[in-house]
């Protein structure tokens, strides 16, 4: 897989390389345009100065021998490449002096022959194997005519020498940019190099945050996220842990217990008793069962997942939901001879956003609670009320109530209270669920003794 240095610089180098590239086709040609404007205003120059030459108020034979003269230094010229100092494109600029049809003066490099018939102005012309770009001027008040030439090969050279070298300060300076560019990126990249060395040589089982200053704000964002995700990582382990050393704890006894059962009814020769060891080991097989499906639930209500279990919520009937979790729970009543009411107002608005199998436990731990610890005959009775906002769940037994002294403690996971007790669970699991849907539970002494236990949940939490 690529380096994120490799790439940015890549990335870098790519748009960079483009736009050099679109730029210096955009100068190479405004600089080829301007030399050859350059070149022609040269030609118009040139022509300037022999017309002011020819046109100078002397006698014909000065003016004849003036014309000789400018013949032999402009044949020197055709030489300077050899013998004489001079310029190796000097020779390739060339002019003719027409009178008519007569040729009176050209330099060494033009041709006999004309090199345009155009009319004055500038034209392009092929003549003695070779394109010229001409500039023609007739001289004021006679017959005479200057042309101007300069061959296309020569500018062409010239200009693109001029012109690819106003490119090569681009052309050299780019291996140079990439060379920087790469160190500049390197010692950009230096506080991740530092990031994935510090979490590859870290210990797997080293869950405590990532401590690195200085670090960019990039970077801080990232160890910031790892950071929490090894908070979770830590909560979760030690809850798994917890769990683990609470689910073996809890079960050990019971599972003593049945084991104890299975011998006796192996042991048993009277049917009775195997009978009635069987009986024993079913019931603390049901015992057992209950205490591992708390636990369960208990695992799934832990704070840690609230997040992520948050938002499944679906609309119901509390009132429904209530009354179906009574009649599940109606037979454990009906064995030992207890009554089962529900106070409700058949017309009130029972609508409540809540998750799915909530409510059904909500009402099996709290009213469970109350049947296990009413005596037989005795009643439980279910109260609901509603307003704009909540909805109430009150629970009555005619148990031992709870002291007040201990009321806070006992939703504490594991903790008994009474001969009755079970697990300890039962709470831990309604206060878990209530938090879950902004709610709350409360306990107080019911009107005819016995336990009050009210449920308060957010109609829209």
């Amino acid at each position: 897989m690529t380096s994120i240095r490799r790439r940015t610089l890549g990335l870098v180098l790519l748009v960079f390389g483009a736009s050099m590239l679109a730029i210096g086709l955009v100068s190479y040609r405004y600089a080829a345009h301007e030399i050859e404007e350059l070149y022609d205003a040269s030609l118009a120059q040139n022509a300037r100065l022999l017309e002011g030459l020819i046109q100078a108020p002397l006698p014909e034979e000065q003016r004849e021998a003036l014309l000789a003269s400018l013949e032999s230094a402009l044949a020197r010229a055709d030489q300077s490449d050899k013998d004489l100092p001079g310029h190796r494109y000097e020779s390739k600029l060339a002019f003719q002096l027409w009178e008519g049809e007569r040729l009176l003066l050209r330099s060494a490099s033009a041709p006999t022959a004309p090199f345009t018939g155009a009319p004055p102005g500038y034209a392009s012309s092929r003549v003695a194997d070779h394109d010229w770009r001409v500039y023609v001027l007739d001289v004021a008040e006679s017959s005479r005519r200057i042309m101007v030439a300069e061959r296309d090969d020569v500018r062409g050279e010239l200009t693109r020498a001029v012109a690819l070298r106003t490119l090569l300060p681009d052309l050299v300076g780019l291996p140079l940019l990439a060379l920087l560019l790469w160190w500049a990126t390197g010692r950009g990249l230096r506080p991740l190099s530092r990031l994935a060395a510090a979490i590859r040589q870290r210990d797997p089982h080293n869950l405590q945050p990532l401590v690195m200053h200085p670090l960019p704000r990039e970077l801080d964002t990232i160890v910031g996220a790892l950071n929490r995700l090894l908070e979770r990582i830590r909560r979760l382990r030690v809850r798994e842990k917890r769990f683990i050393a609470d689910a073996a704890h809890e079960l050990r006894t019971p599972l003593a217990v049945l084991d104890l059962h299975a011998q006796n009814a192996l042991a048993a020769e009277d049917p009775d008793d195997r009978r009635e060891a069987l009986e024993e080991l079913r019931s603390g097989v049901a015992r057992a069962t209950r205490l591992v499906t708390q636990l369960l639930t208990l695992a799934r209500l832990e704070p840690e997942e609230e997040e992520q279990e948050a938002g499944a919520r679906v609309d119901g009937d509390l009132l429904a939901e209530v009354r179906e979790a009574l009649a599940e729970l109606s037979p454990l009543a009906v064995e030992r001879g207890q009554t089962l009411e529900l106070a409700a107002e058949e017309g009130g608005d029972w609508r409540l956003a809540a998750e799915p199998g909530a409510i059904a436990t909500l009402v099996q731990n709290l009213v469970g609670n109350a049947l296990r610890y009413t005596p037989d005959g005795g009643r439980v009775k279910v109260t609901l009320a509603t307003d704009d906002a909540r909805l109430i769940l009150s629970v009555d037994d005619q148990g031992p109530g709870i002291p007040a002294a201990q009321r806070e403690r006992v939703t504490e996971r594991f903790h008994r209270a009474g001969a009755w007790a079970g697990a300890g669970l039962g709470l831990s699991i309604v206060e878990r669920l209530l938090a879950r849907h902004g709610g709350n539970l409360a306990l107080a002494e019911a009107p005819g003794g016995g336990l009050r236990a009210v449920a308060t949940l957010q109609r829209r939490p």
